[in-house]
């Protein structure tokens, strides 16, 4: 799902030479105790993932954010309410945890994708701004 993302432009791809990086990934994010990492089934086939972070910042009293990451559905199953269920999931265990705010980003290109977050509550309120590094 990740390597077949054509707007995201993260270089993600399914060459056996990258591999090694994404098991680093994985091991790295299994092995904390602030991040998950979930997938979506249905009938045994993988229709959408996400990641959670959970971090404590100094504004707002010391509260806890949850940070989400890599929300992807399966290009042929959008529109059957998949990512929804994924997002009330994360919801849930943001709740669980004490989380205070949930935010996420997205490609500015992800029209679709902002008026489903827009859907769920979710508010433009911020501009972000990355920057590569090497």
């Amino acid at each position: 799902m990740l390597a077949s993302d054509d707007i995201g432009g993260h270089g993600d791809t399914l060459d056996e030479e990258a591999m090694s990086d994404y098991r680093l990934a994985f091991s790295d994010i299994d092995a904390s105790p602030h991040q998950s990492l979930y997938v979506a089934e249905v009938n045994g086939d993988l229709v959408g993932t996400f990641q959670t972070v959970i971090s404590r910042t100094l504004t707002a009293r010391g509260g806890l954010t949850m940070t989400l990451r890599a929300v992807q559905t399966r290009a042929d199953c959008r529109g059957r309410g998949i990512g929804a269920a994924m997002m009330r999931h994360a919801l849930a265990e943001a709740e669980k945890a004490g989380v205070r705010l949930v935010d996420l980003s997205s490609n500015g290109n992800r029209k679709d994708a902002h008026r489903f977050y827009e859907r769920l509550g979710f508010v433009a309120s911020h501009v972000g701004f990355k920057l590569k590094l090497k």
